[in-house]
């Protein structure tokens, strides 16, 4: 049974939350590495979470990736012993703080040097109804005679429609007679993903910071995520949890603007801890999974939505196959977000005109098995500016004797 997390008020104080919603509900049971900001290294070190007890593994290991690459990441890190860091608490309090003590370690993106990939309209169920109820124009009756004459054409429920299949290939056509088809529905029934590059490496943030949406971007939402950890061979290891920012109206322009759309300063988070496979977390555990997404405003605006992983199309560890393979390989493993069902349509201000961020909303995206993830929405332009990249890590590893 899963115990409903409890609310939290989206105050200056109070944003961040605490350490047990940040931690999945079985965390003593659970593998959790992620990175900090070490003051004392000047850089970044990979963790471990124990106890409420954040251990030091950069003596073993210098980067997460180099974790993720083990033949069995979770064992290993379980016998690892390392040197304490501090309460979990402590470092997540001064990750989210207003003043951030510089002096003491924070959280960080929980990857590294792997590439940030993200999968796109992998819920083809939302994506169709979109476009029935753009054609319907409001009227439930019409949109419901179209929904009608597609599921007696195709002969199967959308819900359990199959990309690439030969239904799928029937309901193309019977959209294109409708003059309904778009390129969307084409990635989302047809039989290659949409896969992107979300950022670029050790760009994605983690928990408790602000994530970023174009001060130009006027309609634009959060997209809450499961993550998988791949490793170079294609072997999921683990899974995270991610918020794919998402600007609407930029890409609504054009799919050729979707680098703009969703690659920007603080676009991409991830967190707050990668949770390795074991025999107790897998691929099983991750298709059953439910993903809980909130949205609390300083105006008082609250949403709530759930991305069901059963409702996606497409298996994870095909979008897997797709991204990595004889035709593409990553030598330092990738993140891949398997997109999402969450379609925001709920008004915030004027009837008709659905949902968009404003800043300082405080989104949270949970899963009890992965924990929450926490960030608040600021101008991208005006979030903390991405200048540690890869030259600076090798740099500070090669300084501290770590490569």
């Amino acid at each position: 049974m899963t115990v409903p997390r409890p609310r939290r008020v989206a105050t200056d104080a109070d944003w961040v939350g605490t350490a047990a919603e940040a931690l999945p509900d079985d965390a003593d049971r659970g593998v959790l590495v992620g990175r900090i900001w070490d003051p004392s290294a000047g850089g970044p070190s990979p963790v471990a979470v124990r106890d409420g007890q954040v251990i030091d593994l950069s003596h073993r290991f210098a980067t997460v990736r180099d974790i993720c690459e083990l033949p069995d990441p979770a064992a290993t890190v379980a016998e690892l012993d390392g040197t304490r860091v501090g309460d979990f608490a402590e470092l997540l309090a001064n990750t989210g703080a207003a003043s951030r003590d510089l002096s003491r370690p924070w959280l960080l993106a929980p990857v590294d040097l792997q590439a940030l990939k993200a999968a796109g309209v992998t819920f083809p169920v939302s994506m169709i109804e979109r476009v029935i109820e753009e054609r319907a124009r409001g009227d439930l009756a019409l949109a419901a005679d179209i929904r009608h004459r597609m599921l007696a054409d195709v002969g199967v429920d959308l819900h359990h429609l199959e990309p690439g299949s030969a239904e799928a290939d029937r309901l193309k056509r019977l959209l294109v007679a409708e003059g309904m088809w778009s390129q969307y529905l084409e990635v989302g029934i047809g039989p290659d993903a949409e896969i992107f590059t979300k950022g670029q490496v050790l760009s994605a943030v983690g928990t408790a910071v602000p994530v970023g949406v174009l001060a130009a971007s006027t309609w634009n939402n959060p997209e809450p995520e499961v993550t998988l950890i791949v490793q170079s061979t294609g072997r999921i290891v683990g899974a995270t949890l991610g918020n794919d920012v998402n600007l609407r109206d930029i890409e609504g322009r054009s799919a050729l603007l979707l680098p703009l759309a969703k690659d920007n300063n603080a676009s991409c988070a991830l967190g707050p801890l990668i949770r390795f496979f074991d025999d107790r977390f897998g691929m099983d555990q991750v298709r059953q999974l439910e993903v809980s997404l909130e949205v609390r405003g300083v105006d008082g605006f609250h949403l709530e939505a759930v991305s069901e992983m059963t409702q996606m199309s497409r298996d994870p560890e095909d979008l897997v196959r797709q991204l990595i393979g004889p035709h593409h390989h990553y030598p330092d493993g990738a993140a891949l977000m398997l997109g999402t069902m969450f379609a925001p349509i709920q008004d915030r201000d004027r009837p008709g005109e659905g949902f968009t961020h404003k800043i300082d909303d405080v989104v949270r995206i949970s899963c009890p098995a992965l924990g929450t993830l926490v960030n608040r929405v600021r101008h991208a332009e005006e979030c903390e500016p991405w200048h540690f990249g890869v030259r600076d890590l090798m740099g500070n590893l090669v300084r501290r004797g770590l490569l």
